[in-house]
Parts: structure tokens; C-alpha cells; sequence
């Protein structure tokens, strides 16, 4: 087969690209771009647009995302979206994120990544989701006015506070913004079981204005805003296909912890207002936009694995999403009847060990995982009827369980609009960085 030599478009995408910029059809408000909807159009699309490059390669397909980018802003109700960066690992399509109505600022993964994104100009308003321990990342924030004007840092322990003094003394820096993560678990039968991420250590409203009073009284620190994940709402599908009583008993804890959690993070951000002057008030994620953005005492809301639509994100009964980003891998065997190999494929999901971190075959529809080899790092046997039709070198589109985390693996992401390969984008990944 002839390969098509790359065009110019092969360079990274500026922000002010034509190639990002979204038609009218993709703003808030508007109707969602006009595409098909079936997987054999979606495949069709897919390959005819990067039929000139070699898989394995990944692809973002911009209607969706302009369809999902705007599906989050409505589901915000003129609530501000901070971006999460760890579901998205791409400056590129941060800052199309970014230039949206309705989007305002980012929540890092790490320190570093923090400080990259402010020294690139990507934003000036970031706040890192988890504390840090990287004490050249602190010393470079607290010697840096620009950084340190920008950068808020998560804490929920004295300890964290200690780190930063140990790194530089608070009369020989610049003033370090703080951000309390108050703890969302779901605590019921008196406390005696706990449902939730273990994340921070403070979950009651007196805890966290006790850690404000900590933080106001420390020189070299100013308290500027509170963080409130509640991750077993907007990280837990609550209609996971084929667990019918599964997703029953989800919804209920789910609508059980969301009652508790609003009274409680009310109380809590009221606390803490006593004690200081906060900027913002952080919480939710793609799974509990909506039933955040309505809380009172919530200023801001966090998404960004809305916006790629992997697979963790089907199984949500209060809103869809349009699958966004996807990975082709080339046919290279033909085991025998009903069964293709692909190259490569073993991206697992982080999390829990289970069936629903591993990626999905997608394109062509009717083609799953080999159950006794699974997805494997050389190589990823399909099975099903499709497989007798695909040829050597031809492609299989997957998708992963998990947004960002795709980006580890690529290099570039092709993007997609129609049958039209608009340009590209390059990862985190691309750029040389893992930040963790």
C-alpha cells in the first residue's frame, strides 16, 4: 500500500489554529455537530482521515468533543469548569478547553506539571489536586512570584506545611496559596462503615476550620480555597451494563451520600469562611456535575474525563456522552476462524484490578477481548464473527477505560473532524514529560 507523505498539518496545533477553532454548531447552546451516529460511520470516518499514517496511532474525533465540551457547560449551569489535566495530558486541547465559555482554570496532577503549565502560558490559575512531597518543585514555586501568584497547593495535613518550611523559610520566599481538601466520604451506620475515596483526613466541618486556622496562623501561607471530591459519585458508574441490581444499589448510596454531603460541605466551607476569605470552593467531577454545580456553597466544579468519554463513562444514567478519543492497532495475524491479533494493546487502566480497566475493541463493532490473554503488550487477540473480515494491516479502533491516561501512550493525537484529518496534537507524553 502507498503511504501518503504527511502534510504541514503534521505540526502541533497553536491554540489559535483554525484547525482547534470550533464551528458555531459546537458552542454551548448551539445544536451538536452534524454526524452520523453508528460505529460503521464512526469507523469509516476514523480510518478515511488517518488512512496515510501508520497504527498504532490514537485519534480525537472534535465533533464529540465539541458535543461533550458543551454538554459539561449546560450540565454546569453557569457553574465554572476547572479542567482536571490528568484526563486530558495535552496542552494543546487544555487550551481549546480553556477557551470555551464556561471553562475557567486547571486542576493539576503534581506540583511539576503545575508549574509547566503556568511557565508555557497554558493558564494562569492552577490548583494541584494532591499535596505534593517534590521539594525542587516547592523551592522553584516559592522563589518564582509569577509561579506562586498562580499555583495553589493542596493540603490537609500540618506535615504538608512542614515540607514547605523545611524547603524554604517563610521570611526568605514568596506567600504559598493553599487549597483544604475536606474528606466526601460517606460515613453511615454511625461511622462504623465508610463509603469513598481515602483521600483527606478531615471530613468534619470543626476539622477543616480547625486546619484553616492552622493554615492562616502560619506565616508564608495564605488560605485562598476548599476542595470537596466526592468520588463515589462522580467516578462511580451508576448503571454499569449487565449489573442491573448492581446500579440500583449505587444510585440509592449515591443519593443517600449526596444528601449528607451537601449539608455537610455547606457547614464546612461556612466554617472555614469564618476563619478566612476564599476565592473558591472546588468540588464534583464528570459523573456529578450537575448535582454539585446546584450546591449553594460550591463555586466551581472540576471535569475533564467528560470531554474524551471513555469507556468508565457509559454507564452514567443522568447524562451521555459522545466517545471522543480512540486507538487504532494493526491486524498482524489470523490465529484462525473468528480470530484476529492486533500489535500491542495492553493499556490498562489505573484503579482496582477488574474487567473494566481494560481497553474495549471498538471498530468493528462485534469483536472482544480474548478472555484467557486479554490485552497483552505485544500483542491482543480478538475473537467474534467480524474477525473473518478484516484483513492484514487493516485497523481495530479501541477505546480505553480511562480519559488521560491514553495520552501515556501516544505521542500525538490525530484530530478528527468528518472524514478530515485536521491536524494534531501533541501529549504530555510527546513533549518528554510524565509527571507521574
Amino acid at each position: 500500500m502507498t503511504r501518503t507523505v504527511p502534510s504541514g498539518n503534521d505540526a502541533p496545533v497553536e491554540a489559535s489554529s483554525p484547525l482547534v477553532t470550533r464551528p458555531e454548531s459546537g458552542r454551548p447552546g448551539a445544536d451538536p455537530p452534524r454526524a452520523d451516529s453508528t460505529r460503521a460511520d464512526l469507523r469509516h470516518r476514523l480510518n478515511t482521515a488517518t488512512g496515510g499514517y501508520d497504527a498504532p496511532l490514537a485519534a480525537v474525533d472534535m465533533d464529540a468533543w465539541d458535543t461533550n465540551a458543551a454538554a459539561l457547560v449546560r450540565r454546569a449551569a453557569g457553574v465554572p469548569i476547572r479542567v482536571a489535566s490528568k484526563s486530558v495530558r495535552c496542552r494543546d486541547l487544555l487550551r481549546d478547553a480553556l477557551a470555551r465559555d464556561g471553562y475557567a482554570g486547571i486542576l493539576a496532577l503534581t506540583l511539576p506539571e503545575a508549574l509547566w503549565l503556568v511557565g508555557t502560558e497554558v493558564t494562569d490559575d492552577v490548583v494541584v489536586g494532591y499535596p505534593t512531597a517534590d521539594r525542587t518543585a516547592i523551592y522553584r514555586l516559592a522563589h518564582d512570584g509569577r509561579l506562586a501568584s498562580a499555583v495553589t497547593i493542596m493540603v490537609d495535613d500540618v506535615a504538608q506545611l512542614d515540607l514547605v518550611d523545611a524547603v524554604s523559610a517563610p521570611q526568605r520566599r514568596e506567600t504559598i496559596r493553599v487549597c483544604l481538601e475536606l474528606d466526601c466520604s460517606w460515613r453511615p451506620a454511625g461511622g462504623r462503615v465508610r463509603v469513598g475515596a481515602l483521600r483527606s483526613p478531615l471530613h468534619t466541618p470543626e476539622a477543616l476550620a480547625r486546619a484553616a486556622r492552622v493554615v492562616t496562623e502560619r506565616p508564608g501561607f495564605r488560605l485562598v480555597g476548599v476542595m470537596a471530591y466526592e468520588a463515589q459519585v462522580a467516578g462511580v458508574p451508576d448503571a454499569p451494563p449487565g449489573r442491573r441490581f448492581y446500579g440500583r444499589a449505587v444510585r440509592e448510596m449515591q443519593r443517600w451520600s449526596m444528601r449528607e454531603l451537601r449539608q455537610r460541605r455547606a457547614a464546612a466551607v461556612s466554617a472555614v469562611r469564618t476563619v478566612a476569605d476564599l476565592e473558591f470552593v472546588n468540588g464534583g467531577g464528570t459523573g456529578s456535575v450537575d448535582r454539585t454545580a446546584s450546591e449553594e456553597a460550591v463555586t466551581e466544579v472540576a471535569a475533564g474525563s467528560g470531554l474524551f468519554a471513555p469507556r468508565l463513562f457509559d454507564g452514567y444514567t443522568r447524562f451521555d456522552t459522545r466517545p471522543a478519543a480512540f486507538f487504532a492497532l494493526p491486524v498482524v495475524r489470523r490465529p484462525g476462524p473468528g480470530v484476529v491479533t492486533v500489535l500491542g494493546g495492553g493499556y490498562i487502566a489505573s484503579g482496582a484490578a477488574g474487567e473494566d480497566r481494560l481497553p474495549v475493541p471498538w471498530l468493528p463493532d462485534g469483536l472482544q477481548l480474548d478472555p484467557t490473554e486479554g490485552a497483552g503488550e505485544a500483542q491482543t487477540p480478538l475473537l467474534g464473527a467480524p474477525a473473518d473480515s478484516l484483513a492484514i494491516g487493516d485497523r481495530v479502533w479501541f477505546r480505553h477505560a480511562k480519559a488521560g491516561e491514553l495520552c501515556e501512550r501516544f505521542d500525538a493525537l490525530h484530530l478528527v473532524r468528518g472524514e478530515r484529518r485536521v491536524g494534531s496534537a501533541t501529549t504530555y507524553r510527546g513533549e518528554g514529560k510524565a509527571f507521574l
